[in-house]
């Protein structure tokens, strides 16, 4: 689909839609300012770091955020989200997701936990070892 100008019916440079459901296209770089990193704050963005909104934190009406912030934060409102579910949910390049992440971050609105790795859960034995111990006393 196109986007017709009015002087002659030419196209406008710039104005060709890639379907008609998507409307036009936003590239990755104009989503982060031309950022590719998360900014200062340290935090590292996996794919199955898990986001959770802040209560009591500014929400998606802050007016500093862009739509992909108040989008992320909107789909965090009711619960924990992994990062890699962000980026499906709203559409979003992992990458993308990760640099608005970190703003949301530093701007107090959510915050980002990892996983325990299975490297450094407790044994299976050993927590049965427990429970047979409480059921001893």
């Amino acid at each position: 689909m196109t986007d017709q100008s009015t002087d002659g019916g030419r196209e406008r440079p710039g104005s060709q839609w890639y379907d008609s459901e998507a409307g036009p296209l936003v590239r990755p770089y104009a989503m982060t300012g031309g950022r590719t990193r998360p900014g200062p704050t340290g935090v590292r963005f996996d794919l199955i770091a898990l986001v959770t909104r802040v209560p009591g934190a500014p929400g998606s009406d802050v007016t500093v955020l862009g739509p992909e912030h108040r989008t992320l934060i909107e789909l965090c409102r009711t619960e924990t989200q992994s990062v890699a579910e962000l980026a499906a949910d709203a559409d979003l390049p992992v990458g993308v997701v990760r640099v608005l992440l970190g703003d949301l971050v530093e701007l107090g609105c959510v915050t980002v936990s990892r996983p325990v790795p299975p490297a450094q859960l407790p044994d299976e034995r050993i927590l049965r070892e427990v429970i047979d111990g409480l059921r001893a006393l």
